[in-house]
């Protein structure tokens, strides 16, 4: 019997040790109208597009396919000041005809890079941008043509097809205001595109052959109405009425930067023949006052806030743990919103496990205004908390006892035992009747 309980025992500490199985776009409303067909207007200081209308639709970009054409250039040439190319009277004639805008280059004359970018970028020279194509492409304009889309794609575009470096019409040659802004972004970060696409004039080809920029928002001389002292660069562009007037610019004012791409105003009427103003740039400068006046960056959740609770296991004398964000997150947004209109959605576990240390990843908050995500930021533990080892032997013990196995075992032994009281009966019963009678002598 001592041999059986002693098997008993080994069998209720090998089930205590084994181990259990269970294991960045908000878009708000405007206040006036617009002319054009697709806006798109994003604050370049947080990557939020704060407004848009037909931002997927298809357009003719006309000369603002330029942009593209510049990136390939830039990134296909390593000194663009140094690299000197000859005008080439054959690609020259591949314009005859078009009614392109163009710088004036002429056959036969030595111009750099640097030179033919500006060409490209201040007067809108169609002629400049087959010259470099034909230069890249290695005689083949369409090789630089492939190399645009391919581009296109990398950068992310999904609406946008070139069929040609300048932007001339042509059924293949589309894109849309959310595609031209990658692309401009991109743009942006190549070498001297801000300043040559700022540029209002240029005598790099000579005091009489002056180059005068097309982009009227940016010219304080010729401007006129369209002038905005906080626009800079970049491209305008226009096919008559199968474009529209179309514009990619940049502005900044207060310490906010902004891009918007304008594509589509009205062009001419064609009864009567009269030119509609330039709603492209119009849409631009009303659109850039409107963010400037009424969107400031506003901090939504700081870091050093305590947002939220999760219970908190297996640490002595403390059952939550409190949770901060782990970055302070801040966004553009319109000034006079009141903090408590921002929707925060929680995702976390009901409770956690000691240890945790400081900095922990518990969970996710994701931060919405009027029904659109602004973001999500990590939520992390705010102080370390030590795991207590005698709440740890509680709960197992707690888990072993209410365990099937050990219920088992209990069972088995409650057996074994009444086995063993029956038997000791039995056997104690049957010892009585065996004891031999005394036999006691008669005096």
């Amino acid at each position: 019997m001592k041999r059986i309980l002693a098997a008993i025992i080994s069998v209720i500490m090998l089930l205590a040790v084994t181990p259990s199985e269970n294991v960045s776009a908000a878009t708000f409303d405007i206040d006036f109208e617009t002319e054009c067909k697709s806006l798109y207007l994003e604050n370049l200081d947080t990557g939020v597009v704060v407004y848009q209308k037909a931002p997927n639709e298809r357009r003719y970009p006309a000369s603002t396919t330029k942009i593209m054409t510049y990136i390939i250039t830039a990134e296909n040439v390593k000194d663009i000041r140094n690299t000197y190319l000859t005008i080439k009277a054959n690609t020259l004639k591949l314009l005859e005809g078009t009614g392109s805008s163009v710088a004036g280059l002429e056959a036969g004359e030595k111009l750099s890079v640097y030179q033919l970018l500006q060409c490209l970028m201040i007067p809108s020279g169609n002629d400049a941008a087959i010259v470099l194509a034909d230069h890249i492409g290695k005689g083949s304009i369409q090789k630089f043509v492939d190399m645009m889309n391919e581009k296109a794609k990398e950068l992310g575009c999904t609406a946008t097809h070139f069929a040609n470096p300048h932007g001339l019409n042509d059924p293949n040659h589309y894109t849309t205001v959310s595609d031209m802004a990658k692309i401009t972004k991109y743009a942006m970060t190549m070498p001297e595109f801000e300043d040559i696409s700022n540029m209002t004039s240029s005598d790099c080809l000579g005091e009489d052959r002056y180059l005068i920029t097309t982009n009227s928002m940016i010219d304080a001389t010729r401007g006129g109405k369209y002038y905005y002292e906080y626009a800079k660069g970049i491209k305008t562009g226009s096919t008559g009425n199968d474009s529209g007037y179309c514009l990619v610019s940049t502005a900044e004012k207060n310490g906010y930067s902004y891009l918007c791409v304008a594509y589509g105003a009205k062009y001419e009427n064609e009864e009567t023949g009269e030119y509609y103003e330039n709603g492209a740039m119009m849409d631009s400068q009303n659109l850039y006052e409107w963010a400037f006046d009424n969107l400031k960056i506003r901090t939504v959740i700081d870091k050093n806030d305590l947002v939220k609770e999760v219970g908190l296991n297996f640490a002595w004398n403390k059952d939550s743990l409190q949770l901060s964000p782990a970055e302070t997150y801040s966004t553009i947004l319109p000034d006079d919103i009141q903090m408590s209109s921002i929707d925060r959605v929680y995702d976390l576990p009901e409770s956690i496990d000691a240890p945790v240390k400081a900095g922990d990843k518990i969970g996710t908050v994701t931060l919405s205004y009027a029904n659109q995500k602004l973001g999500t930021v990590d939520l992390i533990a705010s102080e370390t908390v030590e795991r207590s080892e005698l709440l740890i032997a509680f709960d197992f013990l707690k888990k072993m006892v209410k365990s099937l196995w050990f219920m088992i075992t209990v069972v088995v032994i409650a057996a074994f035992f009444l086995g063993y009281l029956i038997l000791a009966a039995v056997y104690n019963h049957k010892k009585r009747n065996q004891r031999p009678v005394k036999k006691y002598r008669k005096f």
